[in-house]
């Protein structure tokens, strides 16, 4: 079998990730005309497509530069294009198609169609070049289905893939053994600072551990903290804060499970920049950022204004064009805040003048944008939530989070079990991929929500629905 492959690219490949061209290290890739076709159609706009399919034709622009017409049937070096990844470049070859080519598709495939053309094109190739391994490269799963009909080789782009396994995701939090004590009391120091009790441990546990991971160890007196320090030589750990009791609730609101504690002591610690929180839909997420928000902002004016901000893809049919400024056209996507606000904002004792004073404060100080204008934005002294996070690209998540000036903190909320995005899947979402490269940051942190707080019919049904 041929170990040299050459690889027949479909448009949503490159329009998905246009530095696709340089992700196959020594092997060749033929795009068919169909697929600059296809291109073409696609550049007008500002959605991200638009972005790719024109980031793409400037790559293929830049490989063309010096080639003549008589070079390009022997293949364009890979190695001459720009892209800065910190990788060994490509020594593979670019193909275009340069002459139309016969291939057997059945009748029930009609070759007008932009997908059956380029089948059509992979199959002649598979039939004309022996010498390699032609492979079908495609994010369209009834393109691969086809293909596979037709007996073409055919995969899935899984460059961008941040992990192979969604459950290998760095979940922000570990269980210490029964016998942790007994193992590193000899070697272990304590301290108090400030009113907290730290602890510096050594040993093999100790060197795997990221910073501000939480960890927990159950029994007779539960014990948690936090990784505050990590290194080979030991690491420093910090007794976390108890937002359990009544007496240490942040706006009002406690943590009613361990997670739900972790999560409060990450979005309340001033030191911590960056927190992602991931957890299906019932746990908490909104709630207990929105807490911290509130309290941060109004009572230990740390920061200035809250931003909320979210993707706007609909679960069901799209509902139109919107009247009104930006805020009143985000309104209706952002029913998980109002409805978290009202959770925060009533009171037994409060009148309707005490409620409507509230409900103006909070208009001043709760900003909602919508992700179309975040472009050449800067947040100053900010609490930056960024809601459904799962639904961003990577490339629309490293635009966002460059936003942040001095003195902001972001925090992203999601649950990758939920994505509406065409092409993006749990392993190659923009959180997933935060989550994976801010893990060993030191003025980050994640947490990974399990259990569900809405109430017992909501829990049952996500159990058995």
């Amino acid at each position: 079998m041929p170990t040299k492959k050459l690889f027949v690219l479909d448009t949503n490949v490159l329009m998905h990730d246009p530095t696709a061209l340089f992700r196959f290290q020594e092997h060749d890739i033929y795009l068919p005309m169909v697929v600059l076709e296809e291109l073409d159609n696609n550049k007008k706009g500002h959605s991200e497509v638009a972005r790719n399919a024109r980031q793409t034709s400037r790559f293929l622009d830049e490989l063309m530069v010096g080639v003549s017409k008589d070079t390009i049937g022997h293949g364009i070096p890979l190695a001459s294009g720009s892209i800065s990844n910190g990788t060994a470049g490509p020594s593979g070859s670019l193909f275009f198609q340069t002459r139309i080519m016969e291939a057997d598709l059945p009748t029930s495939l009609p070759g007008s169609k932009s997908d059956n053309t380029i089948l059509g094109t992979a199959l002649a190739l598979r039939d004309e070049r022996k010498d390699v391994t032609v492979t079908l490269v495609s994010k369209d799963t009834n393109m691969r289905i086809k293909a596979a009909i037709l007996g073409i080789h055919a995969e899935d782009y899984r460059n961008d893939q941040v992990l192979d396994d969604v459950d290998l995701l760095y979940n922000g939090m570990s269980e210490l053994p029964a016998d942790f004590w007994e193992r590193h009391s000899k070697a272990m120091e304590s301290w108090q600072e400030q009113g907290r009790s730290y602890y510096r441990i050594t040993g093999p546990d100790a060197a795997t551990w990221h910073p501000n991971q939480l960890l927990y160890l159950e029994g007779e007196t539960p014990f948690e903290a936090a990784v505050r320090q990590s290194g080979e030589d030991g690491s420093i750990i910090e007794i976390v804060r108890d937002f359990r009791g009544k007496g240490h609730s942040v706006w009002g609101i406690n943590a009613r499970n361990r997670e739900q504690n972790f999560a409060l002591n990450l979005l309340m610690d001033p030191e911590i920049d960056f927190v992602t929180l991931v957890g299906q839909a019932g746990t908490g997420k909104t709630l207990l950022t929105l807490a911290a928000a509130l309290a941060q902002t109004l009572d230990e004016k740390r920061y200035n204004e809250i931003v909320v901000t979210r993707v706007t893809v609909p679960v069901g049919e799209d509902i139109g064009f919107l009247p009104g400024t930006e805020e009143e056209k985000m309104t209706p996507w952002m029913g998980a805040l109002m409805d978290n606000l009202e959770v925060l904002t009533q009171s037994e004792h409060s009148n309707d003048w005490e409620r409507a004073a509230t409900q103006e404060l909070l208009n001043k100080r709760i900003k909602i944008r919508s992700l179309n204008f975040m472009r050449g934005r800067t947040f100053l002294n900010k609490f930056l939530i960024i809601d459904e996070a799962q639904n961003l690209t990577s490339k629309q998540m490293k635009t966002l989070i460059t936003r942040a000036g001095p003195g902001t903190k972001v925090v992203c909320l999601g649950n990758v079990a939920q994505i509406d995005t065409p092409y993006l899947t749990e392993t190659n979402s923009g959180l997933t991929y935060v989550v994976d490269r801010f893990q060993n940051w030191e003025h980050s942190g994640h947490i990974t929500l399990t259990r569900g707080e809405r109430s017992r019919l909501a829990d049952y049904a996500s159990e058995v629905l």
